[in-house]
């Protein structure tokens, strides 16, 4: 038996002795995805125990190194720990913002001592982070941020607002780009910096969506004070760390959404609301419009596999993190389109939906905002232009 089909053994093993059966089971909705955080309320005994279980194995972030809490898995064997998870349809442990964004972020630019501090918590579900990146008038242009950071000898204070912080009112710590050199050009003179949210100072206020779901916030800072030794990479060069974790962000905004359809086939789906006709879907139309959708989903999802490969041995993602979050955000408003078409008017129930575990018509609705997020679609199609295809300028 070779290394890695040992592994494998031990790994399906392993996790059919832990990973309780209730997280075997289809998401339901948001709460049976774990966020974790001082904040954070298990839905289950089978909730925390998956999640500390799978911390204590350090698979919770599987390829990060050991002595920061991860589990120090090549990219092959995370690869097959990812396929027998899904073998037995167990669920995410834990995922927040620290696991997607500011961990690659730290592991690239951080200083030891900041590693030590802040991604063994991740790592453990204990601190649940928020980005703290766009302003009223710094969106697609973020590097038009105002939010300025003043040195106070051994200390910065912080002033300014942030907009659309994605669950800042959860959160128990922020990564917030702020500005540390006034006179820069507005590319330089920014710097990545975190602090906890219980820092006096720091007020949010939840932004109200069309899908009744209240995800954002606005976020405010008071004379808010960051210690100097809270500043990742270099001081003024935090536009070089807000770029590379805008690749990971956006990588994730293009995937698949955590629990898209509840776990369940869109064509199996569709044929429960508008019938079957000799084992197929009567609506010819529809049928043909699902098959090319997932079609284009497996195209993508190998696209994704090639692009996370080429990552994993050094070559980087740069620019086609663009291509992902652009196509991925596409895919996932057609999925939702195409999921109201199959349900007709009984897609468009919102009353009684939350208490049923439907919610299609707010998540058909939340899916518009992916066009926004993490860098527009205009802007996604601008830098593929230019850094992808090598097009010039208009």
């Amino acid at each position: 038996m070779s290394d890695l089909e040992q592994f494998r053994a031990e790994t399906r093993e392993w996790l059919q002795a832990n990973c309780p059966e209730e997280m075997r089971q289809p998401v339901r909705g948001p709460e049976d995805h774990c966020w974790g955080g001082r904040k954070w309320q298990f839905q289950s005994d089978a909730q925390r125990v998956w999640m500390e279980r799978m911390a204590e194995k350090g698979w919770t972030a599987p390829q990060w190194p050991q002595e920061y809490g991860g589990g120090g898995l090549t990219p092959e064997q995370a690869a097959i720990l990812d396929e027998e998870m899904k073998r037995i349809n167990a669920r995410t442990p834990v995922s927040n913002f620290g696991f997607w964004m500011l961990g690659p972020a730290l592991l690239k630019f951080g200083s030891d001592e900041l590693k030590r501090k802040h991604l063994p918590p991740i790592c453990r579900g204990e601190i649940r982070w928020c980005q703290g990146y766009s302003e009223p008038n710094a969106g697609s242009d973020l590097a038009s941020l105002q939010t300025r950071a003043e040195d106070k000898g051994d200390h910065f204070l912080v002033n300014g607002q942030k907009i659309w912080t994605s669950y800042a009112d959860k959160a128990d710590w922020i990564f917030c780009l702020v500005r540390t050199d006034p006179n820069a050009t507005k590319h330089n003179g920014i710097s990545f910096v975190l602090f906890d949210m219980e820092t006096p100072g720091v007020t949010t206020r939840p932004i109200e969506l069309i899908s009744g779901e209240s995800p954002f916030c606005e976020t405010f800072f008071d004379d808010v004070k960051v210690e100097k030794d809270a500043v990742v990479g270099e001081l003024n060069r935090g536009w070089d760390v807000a770029k590379y974790l805008l690749t990971h962000e956006r990588n994730n905004i293009g995937g698949e959404p955590p629990g898209y359809l509840k776990g369940r086939a869109l064509g199996p789906l569709a044929a429960e609301h508008v019938g079957t006709e000799n084992g197929k879907l009567a609506d010819s139309a529809l049928r043909a419009d699902i098959a090319r959708l997932e079609t284009d989903h497996m195209a993508f999802r190998a696209l994704v596999a090639k692009v996370r490969a080429e990552a994993e041995a050094g070559e980087g993602v740069g620019a086609l993190s663009a291509v992902l979050k652009y196509y991925g955000t596409e895919l996932n408003k057609r999925r939702y389109e195409l999921m109201m078409d199959a349900m007709g008017t009984e897609g468009l129930e919102w009353e009684s939906e939350r208490t049923q575990g439907g919610m299609f018509a707010s998540e058909w609705l939340r899916s518009k905002g992916n066009s926004i997020e993490g860098g527009t679609s205009e802007v996604m199609l601008g830098i593929v232009s230019k850094r992808v295809l090598g097009l010039p300028d208009a």
